[in-house]
């Protein structure tokens, strides 16, 4: 890895005389890496910017096969893939879709490995497995074991790709500061997009070229985003709470003082060292969660949280978005039977148009909120549905234009809302003690269906036509009342804020009710939550017989427990270190 440069040591005062208070960029450069002398907000869009680029090469990588799949020298290369027919169908599907199940064994060795590497060097590994992924696909030769090898190196890449994706978004929010969070969950997700229109494009222009270029360069290109990839994270720093966690304390406390362009020593430092501090010390106090918390309920509903948090990645891939995506240009030739050149012309405009209609969320996302988009965008989606399935009954040329009509439809509507909601609502949804294991379980099971749907998509479409459309149609319709009944709505709430609506629901009756207090319950200042979460609290302890009174003696004791209280939970969300005295003999801070 590249390294900043480093300054020397000052020369000491002379005795006698008094040291000027020196600089926050002298300070903070003192001693080791200066991150290409960049701090403050600059600093934190370079994150920004190398983050996307991960982003970036994951769609680039969901776009690249659309356009490959049923090129004329690449079926020449592997035959098994030419046709249209079931079979031919199938392997399509399976060489497209085998890079998703790389992804998810990526994701979860991410899980298992990233907190002991660290989030740059996981990534930095991610990357070059990519590249090493995308080596072996480009010398894939039919006459040696081509299409094995082809497919091989996919599972590769995908690896690869789950490396990233599971760790990117987790170092960009360790560096950013929580009130940007869905504002960069819009910007990675744009990226996506963009890296989609990428692909589109460039395989267009290759189309025309007679030789395997045609093929293997738009493959090759990857390698280009992976080596910006890995420079990028060679010169800028490392989460500073990994640092923190893992005893790298003077680099964790520099880092902070980067990213916020603050003297090392600024009370700004301090504190949000302290309160790093003191979520570490929750967790190896409480121990780190186990999968058996995942399944609790009570006033915590651990279980409900995970569950809709994995839904609306399950619901992303069951809607179609990537049937659309990955198989544009092959549904554009077999649905509505264009010819091939028109089919990657329109291709591209339709990956264009998906890239657009993410800006759309960048304000939205925060001014209608996640409830309201989510019902949108599954409106739209099985209305877009319904209009191509309807037009592919008659299987005519003029019908059939239509068709493409629909498919544009729903790449807008997806484009601004379920591409950015999956990512963004299960980490606001789950609390600090779960978020780890329940957001692998949401990413898990995004991968699981990817695959699911990018397998069987080009044999539905062999064998049912426009009953794949009709499919999705109803699935996205199905969609609306789960939403509708079941997903609370979690804009402008703070995280303490979720966790006492979810223990309201719960006291109120379960079922529809967390939805209801959503929408009942007024916006609550710090001092308000923890009054009401210390009044649910002691209402418990004296239903349950233990406590009487206003419920503060009773709080004290449920937190001396070993199982975490809400009041707990509450607390760590905060950032607070639920053993210090300092604020544990106070309770019911603003009251």
């Amino acid at each position: 890895m590249a390294f900043g440069t480093t300054r020397n040591a000052p020369s000491p005062e002379p005795k006698g005389t008094s040291s000027p208070s020196p600089s926050p960029s002298r300070d903070i450069a003192h001693n080791g890496r200066n991150y290409l002398g960049l701090r403050g907000a600059k600093l934190g869009w370079a994150i920004t910017s190398v983050a996307t680029i991960g982003f970036l090469l994951f769609g680039y990588d969901q776009g690249v096969m659309s356009g490959i799949i049923t090129g004329e020298y690449f079926n020449k290369e592997f035959p098994a893939t030419y046709g249209s027919d079931q079979h031919a169908s199938t392997i399509q599907g399976t060489v497209t879709s085998v890079y998703e199940l790389g992804c998810f064994a990526g994701a979860l060795a991410a899980l298992f490995l990233g907190e002991r590497m660290g989030r740059l060097r996981t990534i930095f590994l991610g990357a070059v497995i990519m590249i090493l992924g995308t080596v072996i696909q480009v010398t894939a030769f039919d006459a040696h074991f081509g299409l094995g090898q082809f497919i091989i190196g996919r599972v590769v890449t995908g690896v690869g790709n789950g490396f990233n994706t599971a760790t990117i978004p987790t170092w960009q929010a360790e560096c950013s500061t929580g009130t940007s969070r869905g504002m960069l969950v819009c910007i990675e997700a744009a990226m996506i997009a963009v890296g989609t229109f990428i692909a589109y494009w460039f395989d267009f222009g290759l189309s025309f070229v007679p030789s395997h270029v045609q093929w293997r360069l738009p493959i090759a290109f990857q390698i280009v985003f992976a080596i910006a990839l890995i420079a990028g994270v060679s010169v800028l720093p490392e989460s500073p709470r990994w640092l923190l966690a893992h005893g790298h304390e003077a680099e964790g406390t520099r880092v902070i003082a980067f990213l916020r362009g603050e003297g090392i020593d600024s009370e700004v430092v301090l504190r949000e060292k302290r309160n790093i501090q003191a979520g570490i010390a929750r967790v190896q106090t409480e121990g780190h969660c186990k999968n058996r918390d995942l399944l609790t309920g009570g006033k915590t509903q651990h279980l409900r949280r995970t569950l809709l948090g994995a839904s609306s990645q399950v619901f992303q891939q069951l809607g179609g978005c990537n049937a659309v995506i990955y198989y544009c240009p092959v549904l554009f030739e077999n649905s509505v039977h264009l010819d091939r050149t028109l089919s990657l012309v329109l291709g591209g405009v339709l990956a264009t148009v998906y890239a657009l209609s993410t800006l759309a969320s960048f304000t939205l996302v925060e001014k209608l909120g996640r409830r309201p988009m989510f019902l949108i965008g599954s409106f739209g989606q099985m209305v877009a549905m319904i209009i191509t399935f309807a037009c592919l009954i008659p299987g005519s040329v003029s019908a059939s234009k239509g068709a493409a009509f629909g498919l544009y439809l729903y790449i807008v509507f997806f484009g601004f809302t379920w591409l950015e909601l999956p990512w963004l609502y299960p980490a606001e949804i789950n609390p600090l003690r779960t978020r780890t294991k329940a957001n692998a379980i949401s990413t898990s099971a995004n991968w699981i269906f990817n695959f699911m749907v990018v397998q069987v998509v080009p044999t539905m479409v062999a064998s049912i036509g426009w009953g794949t459309y009709l499919f999705f149609a109803v699935m996205n319709a199905l969609f609306i009342p789960v939403i509708y009944f079941y997903y609370p709505e979690t804009k402008g709430r703070s995280l303490e804020e979720i966790d006492l609506l979810f223990a309201k629901g719960y006291l109120n009756g379960g079922g529809m009710q967390y939805v209801t207090v959503s929408k009942t319950m007024p916006r609550l200042t710090e001092g308000e939550v923890e009054r009401q979460i210390a009044e649910i609290e002691g209402v418990e302890k004296v239903e349950g017989g233990v406590g009487v009174g206003n419920g503060r003696e009773d709080v004290e004791r449920g937190r001396q427990g070993s199982e975490p209280t809400l009041f707990n939970e509450v607390r760590a969300d905060r950032g607070e270190n639920v053993n210090d005295p300092a604020t544990s003999n106070n309770p019911i801070k603003g009251g």
